[in-house]
């Protein structure tokens, strides 16, 4: 044992810390085990398994089944919403903060069938699980919110809101194919499929503005 681990059992701190490290890497092996066995196939001993851990130390940091796996929707989540981020911070224009959302939510790394498959498995549970439900409001909220931020600067508020929900709705449907299919779209085809959608919209009103 470490100088370090062996301090932090009369340091709080230190075993706040321990204790925040020890449930980060129990979110992340149970969507491993997620995108490997789907939600039917998930259980707590894989989870255990797959962390080097035993179910009693699982059971320590989380109560049951159902808060451990909410907690893998949140990890996730996470790591896609700081994809984004990354992008935004180099974004200047209205258009370049649009292709920062798309391209985020589609990122190369994690833009794959066995993480497309796990979020699915997460998102059946949505319909009988209001945290679950929670999760995902808040997941549509932030990325309605950084669709807004861009689309402003390129139509009226009534158009943008639904260019948004167009967005949101096309990049599930896109995630939920993948998923389902395997290899039935690149993030190539994807990414472009979003932004074909956006520059459509935003030529209509252009027309229908012209001809008012």
């Amino acid at each position: 044992m470490s100088t370090w681990i062996r301090d932090a059992w009369t340091d709080p701190v230190k075993l706040k810390r321990l204790s925040e490290i020890r449930r980060k890497e129990l979110r992340q092996a149970a969507f491993a085990v997620l995108e490997r066995e789907g939600i039917a196939g998930a259980t707590l001993e894989k989870v255990a398994a797959q962390a080097g851990a035993s179910k009693g130390i699982v059971l320590h940091y989380f109560r049951n089944k159902q808060e451990l796996f909410e907690h893998a929707m949140r990890e996730a989540n996470a790591v896609l919403c700081q994809a984004v981020i990354a992008r935004l911070r180099r974004a200047h224009t209205p258009m370049e903060r649009m292709d920062a959302v798309i391209e985020g939510n589609f990122e190369e790394h994690l833009f794959q069938p066995p993480l497309c498959h796990a979020w699915l498995s997460l998102c059946a549970e949505v319909p009988r699980d209001e945290k679950m439900a929670r999760i995902q409001r808040v997941i549509h909220a932030r990325m309605r919110s950084n669709l807004l931020s861009g689309l402003r600067g390129l139509a009226s508020p009534a158009d943008a809101d639904d260019i948004a929900l167009g967005v949101t709705a096309l990049i599930d449907g896109l995630w939920l194919r993948l998923g389902l299919q395997p290899g039935s779209v690149s993030r190539e085809q994807a990414v472009r499929q979003v932004k074909n959608y956006i520059a459509g919209r935003l030529a209509l009103r252009e027309l229908a503005t012209a001809g008012a």
